[in-house]
């Protein structure tokens, strides 16, 4: 990354910093963000040697800790749902987590129309549900999530069965968001509805096309 985007990187001990931030960054996966003049501020690594700190143009709502209620959690296989996830975080003033598998799926894994690839076995059988990478986020801070996934199989993806199993989302309003080639959303919403029902499931849409010109259109 190139020097001049960094606006803070000082590299010195910080004993008695560490010692009272460091619980409370591990709980934030390690992001803080901040307004200074119109740029927002990401913390890229803070340890007990280093902490450096990049100046981003912000161009979402100011982000304010203690009103930080919104997340964007999303799995993509491919990379076309989560082009989609980051220009809903910049918009909403959320933040972002990407779901991953424990072991990640590869082109041949995601050959729809293979009946042996990875990818259509796990969705014929919803029992055999994929592994996450990640079985320590915490998202207790979060009262509204936005998560989203490709349409599978005309319904969510497997992995994201397991993500709910793991996390408990209950008492947070959900908005499901999906990316697709073809299929409808109101099957992924129905399926997620009966298999969790204590998740309080608000609504859903397709982001196939731009979001601002979602955004245009419903104006």
């Amino acid at each position: 990354m190139d020097i001049s985007n960094y606006l803070l990187c000082i590299c010195r001990r910080f004993d008695c910093i560490y010692q009272v931030w460091n619980s409370y960054l591990v709980a934030n996966a390690a992001r803080m963000k901040a307004l200074w003049h119109g740029k927002t501020l990401s913390l890229l690594k803070w340890n007990r040697e280093t902490i450096c700190i990049e100046a981003i143009d912000a161009t979402g709502p100011p982000w304010k800790g203690k009103d930080m209620t919104k997340l964007v959690a999303y799995f993509s296989a491919t990379g076309t749902t989560e082009a989609k996830a980051q220009q809903l975080a910049e918009l909403t003033g959320a933040d972002l987590y990407k779901i991953e598998a424990a072991l990640p799926y590869n082109r041949l894994d995601l050959d729809w129309m293979n009946r042996d690839s990875r990818a259509t076995m796990e969705m014929r059988d919803w029992s055999e549900k994929p592994d996450i990478a990640d079985h320590e986020a915490d998202f207790s801070a979060y009262d509204e999530v936005y998560l989203g996934f490709p349409i599978w199989w005309y319904t969510a993806p497997t992995l994201i069965h397991t993500f709910l199993d793991t996390y408990d989302l209950s008492g947070k309003q959900i908005k499901i968001f999906a990316t697709s080639g073809g299929s409808r959303i109101d099957r992924a919403i129905k399926d997620l509805t009966k298999l969790f029902p204590d998740l309080t499931i608000v609504e859903g849409k397709l982001l196939n096309k731009d979001l601002a010109e979602i955004i245009a259109e419903q104006a």
